[in-house]
């Protein structure tokens, strides 16, 4: 399955505005698939340009201790930039901090700030930055709620304040405004995301990080419920396949409100660790 062109958009669902540029900051390889995947490709479908933003060096995403850290870094920088193209994405810039060590520190936060002023997204897509007590624990790894946290911190207020990080300035990057951030749903969810022509790409696209599935004999068994998930949004909606968010619209004076839905998503089922 190919990427939705503009005119099979109209079979679709509609999502709650257009973007033109968009941002996903991820804490590892292989997190946007899994987290956005199939929005994603939709976009890039719909004439979006979308940048992947990826913090750590997936060192710790790994089974076999004995292959070297640089090694297992240039695999999975590889993989994502395979599974990216995939959903047409074809920037993709890598912060290589540590892998399983992240906070939301000053420093995280002015690389977060410098990436969105660059590419000046009206849309960042990025980690729930609450731990969910409801959700499988594979949810709440620690350096998705730092990159989660951190992301916000840098969309609000230091991306569209031009006083902070001053030395941004002198690099001509201005203050920019993103209108809107959505996280992955959890038991947060108010926006389903009708991704019925590019669900099939979605899978492809996370099978394509072939390190993390070395000892599986059915990867694909492996990520079923990624697909039962899809399916079970859509239900809620009214559609094949769907994702789901939590919206946030920065400027609204308040909160955008649940998208009307005939019944609540599924619950989710066991994420793989990076």
């Amino acid at each position: 399955m190919t990427p939705a062109s503009p005119a099979d958009s109209g079979r679709l669902l509609p999502l709650p505005r257009s973007f033109h540029r968009v941002l996903v900051i991820a804490a590892h390889p292989d997190d946007a698939e899994f987290a956005f995947g199939a929005t994603v490709a939709r976009l890039t479908g719909e004439g979006a340009q979308v940048t992947y933003l990826v913090v750590t060096d997936g060192a710790q995403g790994g089974e076999d201790p004995t292959v070297p850290a640089p090694e297992l870094t240039a695999t999975r920088y590889a993989e994502q930039r395979d599974a990216a193209r995939m959903l047409g994405v074809t920037d993709v810039v890598f912060l290589g901090l540590p892998d399983g060590l992240l906070a939301d520190t000053p420093a995280l936060r002015l690389a977060l700030t410098r990436q969105i002023r660059r590419h000046r997204p009206e849309l960042v897509l990025t980690h729930q930055p609450l731990r969910s007590l409801q959700f499988p624990i594979g949810a709440s790894h620690p350096d998705h709620l730092a990159v989660g946290q951190a992301a916000l911190n840098a969309v609000y207020p230091d991306a569209r304040n031009p006083r902070a990080f001053p030395e941004l300035l002198a690099e001509d990057l201005p203050a920019h405004r993103v209108a809107e951030v959505w996280v992955p749903g959890h038991e947060h969810t108010d926006l389903l995301v009708d991704v019925g022509e590019t669900a099939e790409l979605k899978v492809s696209a996370i099978l394509a990080h072939r390190s993390q599935f070395r000892s599986s004999p059915d990867p694909r068994a492996d990520v079923q419920w990624v697909v039962d998930r899809m399916r079970g949004n859509g239900t809620a909606i009214g559609c094949e396949y769907a994702e789901a968010y939590k919206r946030i619209v920065t400027d609204a004076a308040g909160a955008a409100g649940p998208t009307p839905t005939a019944r609540r998503p599924t619950t989710e089922v066991p994420t793989r660790t990076p």
